[in-house]
């Protein structure tokens, strides 16, 4: 889902000064060292590593481009390269174990422009663009191949550790729940059913587990809302909760509780923490202010990994567990920049 356009949205409204400071580090941000910045400029975000550690996809708006296209680069920002089609609107991209393909979601077969932005005279929402499908191809960006044709929004994948499954978020079945596929696209499987939102799906390191995130509506207001907005291809971003199951959707159980904005979750190497990203710490009623922070899988020992007073997100741990990658506005040139940062990680 495009949340980097939602949170470029978001920080222009705020009153924060997001001009470049020259640091890239801040007090109390103990677990991160040598942080390195890897992009400057525009909005990009969603980098995620290739199985060796070496390689990093990610998407971006930049070089002109009025939306989100699929990039790769080396680990210390050589090397970039787009390569989704150049076409439509893409987001949510990851490299397959073998490294010599990726998948990603795409707007494309849709229309060759960008989709329009969403209408935010709803507040603050993000769309459901009915002409996502998810895609692979090869990691140069040739042999592109669709990999879901139903009707409505499918995209958020990404793959298992060993490879062979595929885990993303469809709305082919009326709602927004979360799918398993093959890596190439047969054999789906519905895992979540209850109603709302569940998304943003990765697998645990031993690939046993997925962690998403997830937010369902109680009363009958919020239902009401909810249904209505996703009539509309809406969902709004206001209160999610990151959960846990088996890989099979069973053993479905919720690990935090803190009743805001927690979303991007992913599975320490150790497979017994979770970092993700949160606006749990921001003052002020708009909760503008979105930090990193690590949770157990039992919801117990939050720990607030980022302190900058803006946005971090999107953290995700090397294969080894000794590099941290994730997007921030620290160091912005100007504002609404959001760029990829990768650090060193200290237990």
């Amino acid at each position: 889902m495009r949340l980097l356009a939602f949170f470029a949205i978001l920080l222009l409204f705020s009153c924060v000064n997001y001009s470049q400071s020259g640091s890239l580090s801040f007090e109390g941000e103990k677990h991160l060292k040598n942080i390195k910045q890897l992009t400057f400029g525009g909005e990009n975000a969603e980098a995620y590593f290739s199985s060796d550690g070496k390689k990093l996809i990610f998407q971006a708006k930049r070089g002109g481009r009025k939306c989100d296209q699929i990039y790769t680069m080396n680990i210390d920002g050589s090397r970039l390269s787009m390569v989704s089609t150049g076409e439509g609107r893409t987001t949510c991209a990851f490299f397959y174990k073998s490294m010599d393909k990726i998948v990603y979601a795409s707007t494309h077969l849709g229309s060759v422009l960008c989709p329009p932005n969403p209408d935010f005279s709803k507040g603050y929402v993000w769309a459901i663009y009915s002409d996502f499908d998810i895609f692979s191809g090869n990691s140069n960006g040739s042999g592109v191949e669709r990999l879901t044709d139903t009707p409505g929004y499918d995209a958020e994948a990404t793959i298992s550790p060993d490879g062979e499954t595929i885990v993303f978020t469809s709305v082919r079945d009326g709602d927004l729940d979360i799918y398993t596929m093959d890596r190439d696209g047969k054999n789906v499987k519905r895992l979540t059913d209850a109603l709302g939102y569940d998304g943003g799906p990765f697998f645990s390191p031993d690939g046993k587990q997925i962690v998403y995130r997830s937010y369902h509506p109680k009363t009958d207001k919020e239902i009401a809302r909810y249904k209505d907005r996703l009539r509309n291809d809406l969902i709004e971003p206001n209160n999610f909760e990151v959960w846990v199951m088996n890989a099979d959707g069973s053993n479905k159980r919720q690990v935090t509780k803190l009743g805001v904005a927690s979303f991007a979750p992913y599975f320490h190497p150790n497979g017994k923490k979770i970092i993700f990203s949160t606006n749990y710490y921001a003052k002020g009623p708009r909760k503008r202010n979105f930090e990193i922070a690590m949770v157990n899988t039992d919801g117990s020992g939050l720990e607030r990994i980022t302190n900058f007073d803006s946005f971090d997100g999107f953290p995700m741990f090397s294969p080894d567990g000794k590099k941290l990658v994730f997007a921030s506005n620290r160091n912005a040139a100007k504002q609404g920049d959001t760029n990829v940062f990768i650090a060193d990680w200290v237990e």
